[in-house]
């Protein structure tokens, strides 16, 4: 018989070790050694060289001159949210992975698409978590029972290699990643050894046979795709389906995209029948604003490409402890911490005897620093109590020294807030120029925070 090596491998950084280790020495993580052998090196049925080199071009080195770009064909997805947030449409050939929290809808939304594919396509949905009778439920209640889809439950990636080779369908979902199990590798069903391999094997499918491929992965409780973070980096593209369970409107973020911009966002809502497409996702979030109440201030906040409008609400009350409590909800805490500092030092607010509660409303998560000005104008208004008007809208980044800083995109951001029916925006005093077009909102450039509350207060 053959000699078996066996070592073990750090799935973090890729330290490999004789022998097991609880900690890693090189990258200090623990619990991430993983054992393997040599039995572990195994060459691809689906793939032969030859079609290995038509199916990516040239394998000889060639001038960036002589190199034909062709601009890739798209597929409608008749869904509009989704077309954006891939760049316009379908690659053939692709390799997608959508994760999220479990029951956020990822499922819901890859059975809704792929149901209006199948009527010119044809799609395989492999399930390694649900029957064929349940999936067949789900389609029942959105109204796809009737779709030409073929389900295939199903966990061994070689029965699904044959199956893919035997249909050759234009679609393929993996419904999810952690199910998939590859006979060949000695590691359990759901690691990362496991995870990794199969969506290589997914990767050569994609790209040998031009079938696009939706893969669904959970998240963890730290918020990642559950497996290596060399998953990301093998997929062309990266969507996280996101939302608050107690609330009906969901987010796809796209974190990554070889054929489209990065930082896009669709927005949809969960209903009995499935999820709905909100095509207007600024309205959505102030349609429950009240006229005349304090700690409250809009910002126009960028997602990708697509200018929205978010409420910012803050809550400054006295402490009744030794120290100043702070709580945050879609707002990063470290970013509201410093606005706070700035706002103590460079505004005269005596806020380190206040709790401060600050949240964006809707479960809109905020992070770009087009926000600052927006949150800073909310906390001034509560400590204050007194009301901004509900027709005001602010854009800006706040710096340590109070000064209000330039953002990028400032006419789009302007062109959304005038649509929406806003008399009057706040932006950085160095975004204000003569060619910015007339949108029919007066624009006040300010130059710190001190000017915008003298402003907004009096």
């Amino acid at each position: 018989m053959a000699r078996v090596k066996t070592q073990y491998k750090c799935q973090s950084c890729g330290y490999i070790s004789a022998s097991y280790l609880g900690r890693c020495p090189n990258c200090g993580a623990w619990n991430q050694f993983e054992k393997q052998t040599s039995e572990v090196k195994k060459v691809s049925n689906k793939a032969t060289p030859s079609r290995m080199i038509s199916a990516i071009g040239n394998n000889e080195p060639v001038a960036m001159a002589k190199v034909e770009a062709k601009v890739e064909s798209r597929i409608s997805t008749n869904m509009e949210e989704l077309d954006r947030v891939l760049g316009g449409g379908i690659v053939p050939g692709s390799l997608v992975l959508i994760g999220g929290d479990p029951g956020i809808g990822k499922s819901t939304l890859m059975l809704q698409v792929t149901g209006e594919l199948a009527q010119k396509y044809k799609v395989l949905y492999i399930s390694g978590e649900e029957s064929a009778g349940q999936i067949k439920l789900r389609a029942e209640r959105l109204g796809l029972d009737q779709s030409g889809m073929l389900l295939y439950p199903e966990t061994n990636m070689e029965k699904i290699r044959d199956t893919i080779d035997e249909i050759k369908p234009d679609f393929v979902v993996i419904d999810s990643i952690q199910t998939m199990n590859e006979p060949s590798l000695d590691a359990m069903t759901g690691s990362a050894s496991q995870v990794r391999e199969v969506t290589s094997e997914l990767m050569k499918i994609a790209k040998i046979d031009t079938i696009t491929v939706f893969v669904i992965g959970h998240v963890t409780k730290e918020g990642a795709i559950a497996g290596p973070k060399i998953l990301e980096h093998m997929v062309d593209t990266v969507l996280y389906f996101e939302g608050d369970e107690h609330h009906a409107y969901r987010i796809l973020h796209s974190v990554k995209n070889r054929f489209g911009a990065a930082n896009e966002v669709g927005m949809f809502e969960m209903e009995n029948a499935g999820l709905k497409e909100v095509d207007n996702p600024s309205a959505i979030f102030l349609n429950e604003r009240l006229p005349n109440s304090t700690g409250s201030a809009i910002v126009v906040s960028l997602e990708g490409t697509r200018p929205i409008l978010a409420e910012i609400q803050a809550l400054v009350t006295p402490t009744a402890f030794g120290y100043a409590k702070r709580t945050t909800s879609g707002i990063d805490y470290n970013r509201a911490a410093l606005l706070l500092a700035v706002l103590e030092k460079q505004g005269n607010l005596m806020l380190q005897n206040q709790d401060a509660y600050l949240t964006s409303i809707g479960g809109m998560r905020l992070n770009e620093p087009a926000i600052d000005l927006a949150i800073v104008m909310a906390i001034a208004s509560s400590y204050k109590s007194m009301e901004i008007p509900s027709t005001d809208a602010f854009v800006g980044e706040v710096g340590l020294t109070g000064e209000v800083r330039r953002v990028n995109k400032i006419e789009a951001r302007i062109k959304e807030a005038a649509q929406v029916g806003f008399k009057r925006i706040y932006i950085p005093r160095h975004n204000m120029s003569d060619q910015l077009p007339n949108y029919g909102i007066e624009v006040i450039p300010v130059a710190s925070i001190a000017q915008a509350m003298k402003l907004v207060f009096g």
